[in-house]
């Protein structure tokens, strides 16, 4: 995929990071959440050094990635959760692979031995392309929340890093 290139996450990428994040939401299988945060909370939430944007050949931001950790706790300091998400018209290119497969990488290089994804059962797409880079299925949370009148179930994945001791 050589149009697309990948790069950390800056300030200046905030409007395209939340308009792709609610373009996600919008489509109904990406979150419980319906509204986007603000940029503050969205940036306090994260790790910064496991944030990365996916831009293509004329420099738009098309797809990014992220992690929360898990617990602040310190026994848990090596288990994130992350978020991909890619603007809709740049579905099916591999975007999201390549988004996943860096984030790999960089938590692989920092020691982080854990990460978790939870998906709606619905979305497919999300979940093979999990199942593809290594993250298995722990099970599913049934009716985890009510979501636009109904009850969701949640698909836990996880990967562990095969490099972190």
């Amino acid at each position: 995929m050589a149009e697309v290139r990948l790069r950390p996450m800056t300030v200046d990428d905030a409007d395209r990071v939340l308009a792709i994040y609610q373009a996600g939401l919008d489509g109904g299988n990406a979150s419980f959440d319906a509204v986007a945060p603000t940029w503050a909370a969205f940036d306090a939430g994260r790790l910064p050094a496991h944030r990365l944007v996916a831009v293509d050949g004329d420099g738009t931001l098309i797809g990014w990635i992220a992690v929360t950790p898990t617990s602040y706790r310190e026994v848990y300091a090596g288990v994130v959760e992350h978020s991909v998400y890619v603007d809709p018209a740049a579905r099916g290119r591999g975007v999201a692979r390549l988004l996943l497969d860096a984030l790999i990488a960089s938590t692989d290089a920092a020691g982080i031995w854990t990460i978790q994804a939870a998906v709606f059962p619905e979305n497919t797409a999300s979940l093979a392309l999990h199942r593809r880079v290594g993250f298995r299925v722990v099970g599913t949370r049934e009716r985890m929340g009510r979501h636009h009148g109904r009850w969701r179930d949640v698909v836990l994945l996880e990967r562990r890093s095969p490099v972190v001791e």
